[in-house]
């Protein structure tokens, strides 16, 4: 039987295949008699045997794999919070940062002054997603913009100013505070 890398598996299919070593353990058969059969590495079903061997077959049960939530983190939970508060009432230019906007540089260069904690960019991105702040692309129209006023305006005064600029051999250019 060909190997199958037991950590592609899904819980309860590995389950099973810790299950089949130990009926096939305890019939006895060798280790690699039972890694040929049940198509498992020697090594699995060796840690799979001393696993139930220690620990009964409570031992073999599936677990929850990876890291537990909020372990190895960088920020402690009253750091995290504090940075929180910090975006949400202040911009960067208030703490005399050279951003406009909250940026992920921007979060990762007040960690640092604050914390003295150097993140990468991208852990950096994985706190504001935990945190609920998603990238947002600034509107490329005004506030206070009334599409019906700009209408009326295109409509009768822009006429006039693209009449005599053609008279005056001039060019119109368009420009507003947003871009």
């Amino acid at each position: 039987m060909e190997k199958d890398d037991a950590r592609k598996l899904s819980p309860a299919e590995q389950h099973e295949r810790r299950r089949q070593v130990i009926r096939a353990h305890k019939r006895g058969r060798t280790r690699t008699q039972i890694a040929q059969e049940v198509g498992l590495s020697y090594t699995a079903v060796s840690k799979t045997i001393a696993r139930f061997e220690s620990q009964g077959l409570a031992g073999l049960a599936p677990r929850t794999r990876g890291r537990r939530s909020g372990e190895d983190r960088a920020l402690s939970a009253e750091q995290e919070q504090a940075v929180q508060r910090i975006i949400c009432e202040r911009r960067p230019e208030q703490l005399k940062m050279d951003f406009a906007l909250w940026s992920r540089a921007a979060v990762m260069q007040l960690i640092e002054r604050e914390y003295g904690i150097e993140l990468h960019v991208r852990s950096v991105e994985k706190y504001l997603a935990r945190w609920g702040f998603t990238p947002q692309k600034p509107i490329k129209r005004a506030d206070e913009q009334s599409p019906a006023a700009v209408q009326q305006w295109l409509n009768t005064q822009y006429p006039q100013i693209a009449q005599r600029a053609k008279a005056e051999g001039a060019e119109v250019h368009w420009g507003d505070e947003t871009a």
